[in-house]
C-alpha cells in the first residue's frame, strides 16, 4: 500500500476502498481459525491468487456455516455495466481437472444500509457436494468455486472478470442500485476434526468493479 492506495501488478495505483476496508461482523463455525491472527489485513487489499493448482493461504477461514459482513467505507458498489464486484476465495482444480474444483462455496448477500439484505439466489452446493454436474451448473450463484488468477506477481487486474478469476456478481440481478455491505455465509458440509482450522469459505479479497468513487 502507498499513500492510502494499492499498487497492482501492472503498476497502477488504486484506492484502498476499491477493496474491503472493514470487517463489520463475523461469526465463526466449527473448525475455523486460519487467518484470524492476521485480521483485518488478511481480507483487505487485492487478491493473492495462485491459479488452478493450489489455494492461496492469504485467507480467512469461516468454518462450517460461518459468516462475515464486510464494507468498503467510504466507498460503495454501484450497479453499472456488467458485473459490479468480484469475490475471491482459494479454490483449485483437484488433480488439475477443471470439472472437479476443490470448492468451499458461500451464499452472497448485499445491502446498502446493513439492515435489509438482497441474496443472490440459487447457491445450493455444499462443501461436500460430489458427482456431476460440476461447474456453473452445480454452483450457480455461489462464491468460492472459481480459481483466482489475479495477484501482484501475475500482473492480472483484479477488476477484470474475464481474466481475474474468482466469482463475479451483478447488483442488477438482485434489483439493487448500490451496496455498501457484502455478506458471505459458508454452505457447510465439510468434515470437521479437532485439529482442523481451515474449514469453510476462505475469503481472500473482494474487488469493486463499478465503484461509487472509482
Amino acid at each position: 500500500m502507498v499513500d492510502g492506495g494499492y499498487v497492482l501488478g501492472d503498476g497502477a495505483v488504486v484506492r484502498s476502498d476499491r477493496f474491503v476496508t472493514k470487517l463489520v461482523d463475523v461469526s465463526y463455525g466449527p473448525c475455523a481459525g486460519f487467518g484470524q491472527g492476521r485480521l483485518p489485513g488478511i481480507i483487505e487489499g487485492p487478491p493473492q491468487g495462485t491459479g488452478t493448482t493450489e489455494g492461496s493461504t492469504d485467507v480467512l477461514s469461516l468454518g462450517n456455516g460461518g459468516s462475515l459482513v464486510v464494507s468498503f467505507e467510504p466507498n460503495a458498489i454501484v450497479d453499472g455495466m456488467g458485473p459490479d464486484f468480484i469475490i475471491f476465495e482459494n479454490p483449485f482444480w483437484t488433480s488439475g481437472n477443471p470439472d472437479h474444483p476443490y470448492a468451499e462455496p458461500g451464499v452472497v448477500s448485499v445491502s446498502d444500509d446493513g439492515v435489509t439484505w438482497k441474496t443472490f439466489e440459487h447457491c445450493t452446493a455444499t462443501n461436500a457436494s460430489e458427482g456431476p454436474p460440476y461447474g456453473a451448473s452445480l454452483y450457480g450463484a455461489c462464491a468460492g468455486w472459481s480459481p483466482v488468477f489475479s495477484s501482484a506477481d501475475s500482473g492480472i487486474s483484479p477488476f477484470d472478470p474475464a481474466v481475474a478469476g474468482g466469482n463475479a456478481f451483478d447488483l442488477h440481478d438482485v434489483g439493487l442500485a448500490q451496496a455498501r455491505y457484502v455478506k458471505i455465509v459458508d454452505q457447510g458440509g465439510e468434515p470437521c476434526g479437532p485439529d482442523r482450522i481451515t474449514n469453510g469459505f476462505d475469503l481472500d479479497a473482494i474487488a469493486i468493479i463499478n465503484a461509487q468513487v472509482p
